[in-house]
């Protein structure tokens, strides 16, 4: 059986891929610039390494020994540049993979018609030219939007769905493509590496449907019971429009940024190549988004598994799979134990650490609507254990001296908390608290715009305030 490599494994399609390809048996390499990504529970059994195709030096290792490699990686999250970026990782891997003596490199692509002017359509197209360059033979799979949990595309859509009753679009809400579900896609790539048949070759891997955009969100708003007007208004360019998806939107801005740059022309392309070489009966757009709403715990619990009992709890299909962040990070004079025995006072003698008449406020507000703001409680002021009532908070994740996630309790439309993670950095630590939110719906973005002021202020002072604590506490401890 070929011996695999995932570049990529912690992403959307990269870790939707691990779990069909495991299933299956096959031996697994999986690789993430950031190894944390990688320490699922489910992934235990097989190899993981970071690298990084922009490091050269981080490859060779990741590929000896190596048959298949999947290049699942973009880098449309870090900036304008990033077509180069791609690019120069492409080189980086085309030359490694050779030295290694790696027999194929499959490439996840985007679909591309000719005449295409999106930069991030572009520069996939010429990753894979980049590729296809270098010594080992490349499969090229190029897919239109993906419909699954996680997509970015289809996160986009749903929140646009959820959020936006009254829609003034531009002309791309009419751009046709055909969408493919995230089973059909997992289907063909893992098929790709067990033959030699397609070596060479660009393929196009599309669903079985020709839908434009506004057709999609319309079918999206009925399977959530929503109900959307869409107006359209030739003014407004895809650029134009993306400026403002930061506000609608919990996918990262780059990402949904790109997305919308690609839908002014249709995305039509040949399919059957594929179809005729790997028949199959693929989902339908209403098929693929009911597997998509059932599969999304799922995988949010395979992401995070430290919150399942949460997730499992608390998850509603209308919460926006992508949480809405903001955080704050300090160095800290102090082992982690120190900041650690610090952190776990939060909501007794100390409070919050910071801008205690605010908290006193919005507690004041949820007990006004029924809520639980003002029933104050800790069963020990000093130590926290899982499941722990903070006032009207719950400890959901608690690894000492590490992690401490706070589950937020009070009345809100959507689900979020407080998680504190803490590294050490050499005679320091590093604490970042970072507060995270799954709107729900248009109220939950307006929710968390409404906050996003204090929040801007207070994470930071809270962090400043423990490292104040904490390196009062570690003088202490010394004399």
């Amino acid at each position: 059986m070929e011996r695999v490599l995932i570049l990529g494994s912690s992403g959307f399609v990269g870790s939707n891929l691990v779990a069909q390809l495991q299933r299956n048996g096959h031996p697994l390499r999986l690789a993430s610039r950031t190894p944390a990504l990688l320490n699922r529970s489910a992934w235990q059994q097989h190899q993981r390494v970071q690298a990084d195709l922009l490091v050269p030096s981080t490859l060779p290792a990741a590929l000896a020994d190596i048959d298949v490699v999947y290049c699942l990686v973009h880098g449309m999250t870090e900036g304008r540049d990033y077509q180069r970026r791609e690019a120069d990782g492409a080189r980086n891997l085309a030359a490694a993979a050779a030295d290694a003596g790696v027999k194929r490199i499959i490439y996840l692509g985007a679909v591309c018609p000719d005449g295409a002017q999106s930069t991030h359509l572009s520069s996939r197209t010429e990753t894979g030219e980049i590729l296809r360059q270098g010594r080992v033979p490349v499969v090229e799979l190029r897919a239109p939007v993906i419909i699954g949990p996680g997509s970015a595309a289809f996160e986009v859509m749903r929140d646009l769905v959820s959020n936006l009753p009254l829609m003034i679009t531009p002309r791309w809400v009419r751009s046709k493509m055909a969408p493919i579900a995230l089973d059909d896609l997992l289907f063909y790539l893992q098929l790709l590496a067990q033959t030699d048949e397609c070596d060479g070759q660009i393929l196009n891997a599309c669903g079985p449907q020709v839908l434009s955009y506004e057709q999609m969100m319309q079918r999206l708003a009925n399977k959530l019971g929503k109900s959307i007007k869409i107006i359209q208004v030739p003014l407004l360019s895809p650029d134009l429009s993306s400026h403002w998806l930061r506000f609608i939107t919990s996918v990262p801005d780059g990402i949904a940024k790109a997305l919308i740059g690609g839908l002014k022309q249709d995305l039509l392309v040949d399919d059957l190549p594929l179809r005729q070489r790997f028949p199959k009966r693929l989902l339908s757009f209403d098929e693929a988004i009911s597997v998509a709403l059932t599969q999304e715990q799922g995988n949010l619990l395979a992401q995070d598994p430290s919150l399942s009992a949460l997730l499992k709890r608390r998850w509603q299909p209308n919460f926006a799979f992508y949480p809405k962040t903001e955080q704050a990070t300090v160095l800290i004079d102090a082992t982690p134990q120190q900041v650690w025995q610090q952190l776990c006072q939060i909501g007794a003698k100390p409070r919050y650490f910071a801008l205690d008449p605010l908290w006193r406020i919005r507690e004041l507000m949820d007990a006004m609507i029924g809520g639980e703001g003002r029933n104050y409680y800790r069963r020990d002021p000093f130590h926290l254990q899982l499941g722990d009532r903070i006032d009207s908070w719950r400890v959901a994740e608690c690894d000492e001296p590490t992690k401490l996630t706070l589950h937020f309790g009070m009345k809100a439309p959507g689900m979020g908390g407080l998680t504190f993670t803490l590294r050490p950095q050499q005679q320091q630590t590093e604490l970042t608290v970072k507060c995270w939110w799954h709107p729900a719906g248009a109220p939950g973005l307006l929710y968390w715009w409404a906050m996003l002021p204090a929040h801007a202020v207070i994470f930071q002072m809270m962090g400043d305030k423990i490292r104040r604590l904490s390196e009062d506490s570690a003088v202490v401890s010394v004399t």
